[in-house]
């Protein structure tokens, strides 16, 4: 029996289940090849009680998370504008000046905070993967390597004093201690200091049968009313909510001290009502992504096999935990994705986890001219489409898996 991370109750309503698969941020080298990967359960559940979509922790985090740990943000346009514009928006929201800090929680590889370095702001990224805080430091980003929490955030307290903006981008998926790593915020935040959540959110994943977005570095899945639980518990009242287009359909969700000065927004009830409305309270609505990602996977396969036999080659693009859930819950081996590239250097050169298909950098497809380019991320497909070009020269096409199989 598994129990929430959140409010302790038993896990009895499966959500879907994805078979074993490896840590899909868990790229190999070619000598590691002949090796035995770990693979585990790729299971997940809804908490009837407090309706947090989760999966158990059967790894540590130190296990996924590891030194190198192969994702940078820098790597999508999309995303540095998406961090720009966001830098620019709390400047002017908040009236932050050059003596308040903004403390970015899993910083990555300094993507958002250079901008606000560029500003002249006071910034301190807390990032546990070495090769990202590596990078983000030769960027002149002072950055702690560690996990966030409370205890770390007191220490950080110590060292760097309050919090104005605390920005939190995709990470609050990635925690197993939910509870402890909410709190840390409550510690660190100035008396009207303000934090951002972004994350992926439930509605899309279900409206949009994203179950590739579920692999295991990824401990929940995340509404507004699950969130809303686990930061009033932490001491944190949410008191705006902005629905995104990043990652599929994403919220933003501005929170502070209980008791700080913060307006509460009519967003707030207005998304609450819409997600009850969604039926996110009622066990019904957690039962169909399992038949949905099926069927994505045999639709998937069909092309891929009818391109093999019709000597057609086939070649990935995006080197991405989402693509590395969709095939290795398909299936899918080198004979029938020739290759994937990706712009990340650290990558190239290695192979895909489970499915070990090999990463190339994205000149691969000018050299190969594959007939058919798949864009795993189908997040940035438009930005793979621009960048990528050179495919339509040859007659190559792009195409999707998720949410159906289809050509752009």
């Amino acid at each position: 029996m598994h129990y929430c991370r959140h409010c302790a109750s038993a896990l009895e309503l499966p959500f879907i289940d994805l078979g074993h698969q490896p840590p899909s941020n868990a790229y190999l080298t070619h000598e590691q090849l002949d090796e035995a990967q770990c693979t585990y359960p790729l299971k997940v559940y809804t908490c009837t009680h407090c309706w947090l979509v989760q999966s158990p922790a059967h790894a540590a985090p130190n296990e996924l998370f590891t030194e190198d740990y192969a994702y940078f943000s820098s790597m999508s346009q999309s995303c540095l504008t998406h961090a720009r514009d966001y830098v620019t928006a709390m400047q002017a929201r908040f009236g932050l000046d050059s003596g308040d800090l903004i403390c970015e929680i899993a910083s990555n590889d300094g993507y958002l905070l250079q901008y606000a370095l560029a500003d002249g702001m006071r910034i301190l990224g807390v990032e546990p993967t070495a090769a990202a805080a590596q990078v983000a430091r030769g960027k002149g980003i002072r950055t702690e390597t560690r996990f966030f929490g409370t205890t770390p955030a007191a220490q950080l307290l110590d060292i760097y004093g309050p919090a104005a903006l605390m920005p939190a981008n995709n990470v609050l998926a990635h925690v197993p201690d939910i509870n402890d790593f909410a709190a840390g915020f409550a510690v660190m935040l100035a008396p009207e200091g303000v934090a951002t959540f972004e994350f992926p959110h439930l509605m899309s994943l279900l409206g949009g049968l994203q179950f590739d977005t579920i692999y295991h570095e990824h401990y929940s899945y995340l509404s507004l009313i699950a969130v809303t639980r686990i930061l009033t518990q932490a001491g944190l009242r949410i008191f705006d909510v902005e629905e995104l287009a990043t990652h599929g359909g994403s919220l933003r969700v501005f929170a502070c001290r209980e008791r700080a000065a913060h307006e509460t927004q009519p967003t707030v009830a207005d998304f609450l009502r819409r997600e009850e409305a969604a039926g996110l309270k009622s066990e019904v609505a957690y039962g169909t992504l399992q038949r949905a990602a099926e069927t994505i996977k045999n639709d998937l396969l069909t092309f891929l096999i009818r391109e093999s036999k019709a000597g057609r080659r086939v070649a990935g693009y995006g080197a991405a935990a989402k693509g590395n859930t969709l095939l290795n819950f398909s299936g899918v081996r080198r004979d029938l994705l020739s290759f994937v590239c990706d712009r990340a250097p650290l990558k190239q050169g290695r192979y895909l986890p489970g499915s070990h298909i090999p990463i190339c950098s994205p000149e691969q497809l000018a050299k190969d001219h594959p007939d058919t380019v798949l864009i795993l991320p189908w997040n940035i497909a438009a930005e793979v489409v621009q960048q990528q070009a050179c495919v339509r020269e040859w007659g190559g096409r792009f195409a999707v898996a998720v949410p159906e199989f289809r050509f752009l």
